[in-house]
């Protein structure tokens, strides 16, 4: 799930990299349809109270889009934008659940395809549409939405000011912000970070405070703002574990190496959680009058 800010031509080689992240990502539609198959669902009937099990790349699954759908008050008046919505089961779970109207926004194409494609096979696709666009250049109007959500995809993007600046202009006065994303809660060695970095495509860690301070000069007012770090630590055990499963399959589409790599990887980045230095929060925001 990411979208990244429009960039100058001495960073298309960052860009290339986050593009080949969620290109080669072990969650990808392949191994949904592969696990779905497995289970003895029929694929040419699927629908989105069967795909939910297999199509939630965020931590939490449905139970985390829920929350933040609840606080956003999103019911079937609304007009949803899912910024960096990934494989889109979010907004298809929104559109199942509570008949809304959702628009995903995402960088990559591969995901985006992917994202049609489940989407029509379980039908739903009158409700919930995706495109592919840069999430600080966003292709919308002026006060489009009633609600934006995002889950754990803001970390990939480096100018979180023009990020957030475009949030408020598509976003109507009063409309909800209901977002989650990965924060640093104690300092982190320059290797640390350079390996996010490099290999998670981490392009700039926020603190909480960094999050609140921007928001309020981006024009919104923060209502709730809530750490999730051991909530997210005991859901990325699990994760990894999941992942080191699949280890047939990635091998089989990307080779021993790729699997040995994400192995590598994965562990580090779950290790920072473990040892207090990664977390992740949760922000309700509303947009202020501008």
């Amino acid at each position: 799930m990411q979208a990244v800010c429009s960039l100058k031509t001495a960073d298309i080689v960052v860009l290339e990299s986050l593009i080949d992240y969620y290109d080669t990502h072990p969650i990808n539609e392949l191994e949904i349809l592969a696990k779905l198959r497995t289970r003895g669902d029929d694929l040419g009937r699927l629908t989105q109270a069967q795909l939910k099990d297999f199509d939630q790349d965020h931590y939490g699954g449905t139970d985390a889009v829920d929350v933040l759908a609840n606080a956003a008050e999103v019911d079937e008046h609304s007009e949803v934008l899912d910024v960096c919505s990934g494989m889109g089961g979010p907004a298809r779970w929104l559109a199942y659940t509570r008949h809304c109207r959702v628009t995903g926004l995402d960088l990559t194409a591969s995901r985006v395809a992917s994202a049609r494609r489940l989407t029509e096979r379980v039908g739903l696709a009158q409700l919930v549409q995706f495109q592919q666009g840069d999430a600080c250049a966003m292709p919308f109007g002026n006060g489009q939405f009633d609600v934006i959500l995002s889950q754990e995809a803001w970390v990939h993007i480096a100018d979180k000011a023009a990020l957030l600046t475009q949030c408020r202009r598509v976003l109507r006065t009063g409309g909800r912000l209901s977002f989650t994303d990965i924060i640093e809660r104690a300092p982190l060695l320059d290797t640390e970070r350079n390996q996010m970095a490099s290999e998670m495509q981490f392009a700039r860690i926020f603190t909480p405070q960094e999050y609140e301070r921007l928001l309020w000069a981006s024009g919104f007012e923060v209502i709730v703002s809530e750490d999730l770090s051991e909530r997210w630590t005991q859901i990325l055990r699990s994760r990894l574990h999941m992942y080191l499963s699949l280890r047939d399959l990635t091998v089989e589409r990307f080779g021993q190496a790729h699997h040995d790599h994400w192995a590598q990887m994965y562990g580090a980045f779950v290790g920072l959680y473990e040892r207090g230095k990664l977390g992740g929060l949760r922000i309700l925001a509303k947009a202020r009058p501008v």
